[in-house]
């Protein structure tokens, strides 16, 4: 009985032991993770990024895109959109310091991504447009010598930080998306649109009578794997959609906030 009693105090002290080197170390590593993400001051023209993309990650939350219905099989594919970082933090800072009280200018913005496109090493980029929306400032960067679209770049209203934009520029990019090793890693093979841009521009149509009756398309801007489509309320931009050039997938960009203005 004594035996017994002794094993059994002593298998549960070996337990409590585990249990705390557990907590302990798992404490440790924790703060080694952390400590180890650098703080960092955004300057105009810099990108954001870096592991994680800080206060946001790479681990996108992906649900139904707000405001719409889940298509029925042989409607138009609506793909998921980014619910889980709202704007992606611009103007939030991030913990990237103190954000500016004022905004900056289209023209502001214009240079910090003609910086930032200098910084990728590619001679035959130009930026084809800058438009100006509630939550950010957005760009357009096509190659010059073929006309379509590279890339499509937000800034940061407040800090002027540069980045790719989330959703089809990184998913469906078919030469410098994140998934045909981009321009971050030389880039990739380029994809070309099965889908012609007025068949583009049909479907882009058929979805918005469905989710945003009143609203029209205008401007097919091709990129490698999709359009991206400037969309008009009252013959005013009021946002913009992009297609899938393969299987005619949907996305609209929900992270703009209103159109304030533009420059070509």
């Amino acid at each position: 009985m004594k035996a017994g009693l002794w094993i059994g105090i002593g298998v549960g002290i070996a337990l409590t032991l585990v249990v705390v080197g557990l907590v302990v170390g798992g404490m440790l590593i924790n703060r080694q993770v952390w400590a180890g993400v650098p703080a960092v001051t955004p300057q105009v023209g810099g990108r954001w990024g870096g592991p994680g993309w800080p206060g946001c990650g790479m681990g996108y939350r992906w649900g139904a895109v707000p405001g719409t219905v889940t298509p029925q099989p042989g409607a138009i594919g609506t793909p998921p959109g980014i619910s889980g970082c709202p704007g992606m933090g611009w103007g939030s800072g991030w913990g990237l310091g103190t954000v500016p009280t004022s905004t900056l200018t289209l023209e502001d913005a214009r240079r910090a991504v003609e910086q930032y496109i200098a910084g990728l090493g590619f001679s035959n980029l130009e930026i084809a447009e800058v438009m100006e929306f509630e939550n950010n400032f957005y760009a357009i960067v096509r190659e010059t010598d073929t006309g379509i679209g590279a890339m499509e770049l937000l800034v940061d209203k407040w800090t002027g930080v540069v980045g790719p934009e989330m959703g089809p520029n990184m998913m469906w990019n078919g030469k410098y998306g994140m998934h045909r090793g981009g321009w971050m890693m030389g880039g990739g093979a380029a994809i070309t649109n099965t889908i012609p841009p007025e068949e583009a521009a049909q479907i882009a149509q058929r979805w918005l009578d469905a989710y945003r009756p009143g609203v029209t398309v205008e401007d097919v801007d091709p990129f490698y794997g999709y359009y991206t489509i400037h969309t008009l309320r009252d013959g005013k931009i009021e946002g913009m959609l992009s297609v899938h050039g393969t299987t005619g997938q949907v996305w609209y960009h929900t992270w703009h906030g209103g159109f304030i203005r533009e420059e070509e």
